[in-house]
């Protein structure tokens, strides 16, 4: 999975050496020229507010910082909730996401150049000691090559280059003596065996003490890498080689770049998203600017820049005009097929393509920029953060969020093109939720669901490489950083790279390989950053002129094919048939379905997104057979809100979604499994009851809780280690009896999640907790007052106080059933094993006369253009609420037969992961 989309060099200055360097020099100018316009036209944030905010991005990092090495290092992460460190094989297996941990402290090496740039001096000479004593390189472990690329060998390769600038500034650093670099070289010679492909593309994984293939290695086995994983190297080998002398790292990723170019789609210039390393064939063939590819054309603009070679700059150029013509719908960015770009591959975006804004002003193309960077921020602004997927009519497809700095990256970009205020009250709205939302007491939690405000047990290092650096950097006048910023380029992972680099250990030949592929229009190659007169047309309004007609994109427009249906509308056409409105029973739709594919080109791409539309609409109607996700809160000192636990629901007692939250102390009760009369009423009366998983059904515990006084109960899974961050969402069914009796709200939490309330109970006695459907917000106005301003310890925060328990929180208000991401799995209603729970299946809950499920229309969308299809859909659905999806599809069967493989990457995207 690609992190891509850090740091751009749209403003570096380099010393008038080589011609290239008149681009880099002239986009600083363009960017001062743009600035003075914007400050002209718009009150800039003063001075003090600027001062304040950077002051407060520091003691953010502080906190982060301080805690990861306070209870993490020398691990590789910050467990934030359960306050110690991650080690790999210690902890339940999260895939692929584990192959970033190398048993290397990979937080403390991906910090170390954010330490400079926030004036940390003396900690970064610390951190950097610590690293030349504690850190293994040689360890028996696999690791993926992208990201021990861009994090560690990239985090190497920026300390290296900082401590270098303090060394040379005579007060820090004067002991250095090239020691992170050779690390780095160490490094990427563990790297080069992935290499070993008759493509030249490297093999995803590696294992850093026995390489590739050998029996030992345990990996070697691989066929598949991801564009971006094969694409982002070259930044990282080139300087290595530029810093060393030894040219192979070079020469290796530049074999890499000239293999993907070779082989993306001739007709649409466009490459797929994974390629098969042996034979070059590509296995998956949609395309866009996110996961899986967006930084490979960062990459390529990037290394033209630091390396000087026009082919990258030409390759760049050709790419981003395809993207332009079959990608960006403003303000979207939508996946194509490589072979048929005309058509969309997917309705849905991630998070990953939030770089792109920040990649286009390096470009020089500001409107499209500011248009989709608007769009994102106005998601934000509904779902406080960014969700790790959306739809085009902007819900939630996937709700996590692991604290990703793109959109950060690419605020901090914009803000240095235009000088915009406007950017920066969008970084101060990051900051306040970042606090607001995931800030807990042993630092950041990433959002395990962006609706409910529920946590997940991890701060990912890139939150301190990044975040924190684009964040500072954007309220940070000149004279607040040590050194010139404008020297150095960002890597994808925002380390630093001197732009001299351009110029050192020039031994890799810069022959021309792209005209060999293709014929360049010279026209679309700028050399030069566009006129500051063309950017913002004597208008100081400019941006705003055009983030306006977006500001309400997300609530109250339907961006995604209003051109075409406003089309149709004029020239007397009807609107294409949509899903969610087909009728099986209706013959003028059937006709429709007949035509689609066999007279036009705009036919068969109704056809098409229909039959996506189709499938997607499918899997929405499984999922929403299942409950949302619930949440715990923990709201008593020290936590005051901060921790969110993501809890599963019951299908009997307090509806919470429905009714106020639950509030109250909680209480273990005697007996702890719940399943006999309870011993210690007295103890629970009032309270949330705290119930153990198992010995009997889940409706037995709740009414004994109930019977004892309790206002609520908490069930904690018995498997011990179990957690929400590896097992999909439980839910608590009946016993098969009437359940009407069962009046209070129970919840379920994994073993992981409730022995953080078992382990605060045991430390702090009374612990209050918040049940509810979404998290609860804290009190703004004492936001301030709980954050330590420079210690850690969660005992000097002071108390915060919640706003009225009495005020409803009606999830129905906020987001479809639709939409819960509870990644729907048969396993998530089995039997609960020894407990003899009962569990309901979906074609059980289907037959449940009190199930009341809300129709399948998606929020958002132009009601005006439709409205008489969709009542008519909705007269249908009401008047035989049993039938079932499958009898609705069937007689459409025969008529999607030609279209099976389409029908199948669809399916097969359906199921992909960022």
């Amino acid at each position: 999975m690609s992190e891509a989309g850090s740091g751009r060099g749209s403003g570096s200055s380099v010393p008038q050496r080589t011609p290239w360097s008149l681009v880099a020099a002239t986009a600083a100018l363009c960017l001062v020229s743009a600035t003075s316009v914007w400050t002209a036209g718009a009150a800039p944030m003063s001075r003090e507010e600027k001062q304040k905010l950077g002051n407060q991005v520091l003691e953010m990092f502080d906190h982060a910082y301080g805690n990861y090495m306070e209870h993490a290092y020398p691990a590789d992460e910050l467990m934030p909730l359960t306050c110690r460190g991650r080690v790999r094989g210690q902890e339940p297996s999260r895939g692929d996401v584990d192959d970033a941990l190398g048993k290397f402290s990979l937080t403390l090496i991906d910090s170390l150049d954010t330490l400079v740039v926030l004036n940390k001096t003396k900690e970064f000479e610390d951190a950097v000691r610590k690293v030349l004593r504690d850190v293994n390189l040689d360890n028996d472990v696999v690791v993926s090559v992208f990201e021990t690329n861009i994090r560690v060998l990239g985090g190497l390769l920026g300390g290296h280059s900082l401590a270098i600038m303090l060394k040379e500034k005579g007060e820090y650093m004067q002991w250095y003596n090239d020691e992170l670099l050779q690390m780095a070289k160490q490094l990427g010679y563990k790297l080069l065996p992935a290499f070993n492909t008759t493509s030249g593309l490297p093999y995803p994984r590696i294992n850093l003490k026995f390489g590739i293939r050998k029996p030992e290695a345990r990996t070697g086995t691989e066929t598949d890498t991801c564009t971006a994983c094969a694409g982002t190297l070259i930044l990282e080998f080139a300087a290595l080689s530029r810093f060393t002398g030894a040219t192979i790292f070079e020469e290796y990723a530049r074999k890499a770049l000239d293999f993907l170019w070779e082989k993306r789609q001739r007709s649409s210039n466009l490459v797929g998203v994974t390629i098969n390393i042996h034979t070059g064939d590509w296995v998956r063939k949609d395309s866009g600017v996110g996961a899986g590819i967006d930084s490979y054309y960062e990459y390529l603009l990037k290394a033209y820049v630091l390396l000087g070679d026009d082919s990258f700059l030409e390759r760049f150029n050709t790419h981003y005009e395809a993207i332009m013509r079959y990608i960006s719908q403003p303000p979207l960015l939508l996946d194509v097929h490589i072979h048929k770009p005309m058509l969309n591959a997917r309705t849905w975006m991630d998070a990953l393509l939030a770089f792109f804004p920040g990649l286009q002003v390096l470009k020089g193309d500001i409107r499209p920029a500011i248009e989709t960077h608007e769009m994102l921020y106005q998601v934000i602004k509904k779902h406080n953060f960014l969700p790790e997927a959306f739809t085009t009519d902007f819900r939630v497809h996937w709700a996590q969020h692991p604290l990703r700095p793109e959109f950060a990256e690419s605020t901090y970009f914009l803000y240095k093109a235009t000088g915009d205020p406007y950017y920066l009250e969008v970084g101060k709205t990051l900051i306040e939720n970042l606090n607001k939302y995931a800030r807990v007491p042993c630092g950041f939690a990433a959002m395990k669901d962006v609706r409910t405000g529920s946590h997940e047990d991890r701060m990912d290092s890139f939150f301190l490489a990044e975040m924190f650096k684009y964040l500072y950097l954007l309220f940070a006048d000149k004279e607040d950083i040590i050194f010139d910023i404008e020297d150095y380029i960002f890597t994808t992972e925002a380390h630093l790279l001197p732009l001299w680099l351009s110029t050192t250990n020039q031994s890799i030949s810069k022959k021309n390989t792209t005209s060999e592929y293709t014929e360049l229009d010279d026209s679309n190659f700028d050399w030069t950053c566009p006129n500051t007169q063309i950017l913002f047309p004597n208008d100081p309004l400019y941006a705003q002129s055009i983030r306006e007609p977006l500001k309400n994109v997300v609530d109250k427009s339907c961006p995604r094919g209003i051109i075409r249906v406003e089309e149709s509308f004029r020239s007397g056409a009807k609107p294409p048939l949509r899903a969610r409105d087909f009728m099986a029973t209706n013959p003028e739709h059937l006709e429709i379905l007949k035509k689609m594919g066999a007279a036009s080109s705009i036919d068969a791409e109704d056809g098409l997104r229909f039959m996506q539309e189709m499938i997607e609409l499918s899997s929405q109607q499984q999922k929403e057979q299942q409950l949302p996700p619930r949440a715990v809160q923990i709201i008593s000192h020290p936590f005051f809100g901060r921790v969110v636990l993501t809890a599963g629901p019951a299908q009997f007692g307090l509806d919470l979604s429905k009714h106020k939250e639950t509030r109250g102390f909680v209480a273990s009760s005697k007996p702890y499994n719940g399943c006999s009369e309870l011993t210690n009423p007295e103890a629970v009366m009032g309270k949330i009851a705290l119930i153990q998983r198992g010995q009997c059904m889940f409706a037995e515990k709740a009414r004994n809780i109930q019977n004892a006084g309790a206002i609520g109960g908490i069930v904690i899974d018995d498997n011990e280690g179990s957690s929400s961050d590896t097992a999909p969402l439980f839910q608590m069914a009946g016993d098969g009896k009437d359940t009407d009796d069962i009046k209070i709200p129970m919840l379920f939490l994994f073993s992981k999640e409730g022995s953080i309330i078992l382990d605060a109970l045991r430390d702090y006695e009374e612990v209050e907790v918040l049940l509810s459907d979404k998290a609860k917000d804290r009190d703004p106005e004492t936001e301030n007052e709980e954050q330590p301003s420079s210690e850690h310890d969660p005992q000097n925060q002071s108390a915060e106080p919640m706003t009225s328990n009495s005020q409803e929180v009606d999830l129905a208000d906020q987001e479809s059933p639709e939409e819960s991401s509870l990644n729907s799995h048969p396993e998530l209603l089995s039997p609960a094993d020894t407990d003899n729970a009962a569990s309901v299946s979906p074609s059980e809950q289907n037959s449940n006369p009190t199930e009341n499920h809300e129709p399948t229309s998606l929020d958002g969308e132009c009601t005006d253009l439709d409205n008489q299809l969709q009542e008519q859909s909705e007269t249908e659905e009401d008047s035989n609420p049993n039938v079932s999806w499958g009898k609705k599809v069937q007689p459409i069967d025969s008529i999607l037969a030609d279209w099976n493989e389409d029908i199948e990457a669809f399916e097969m995207m359906e199921k992909d992961e960022l």
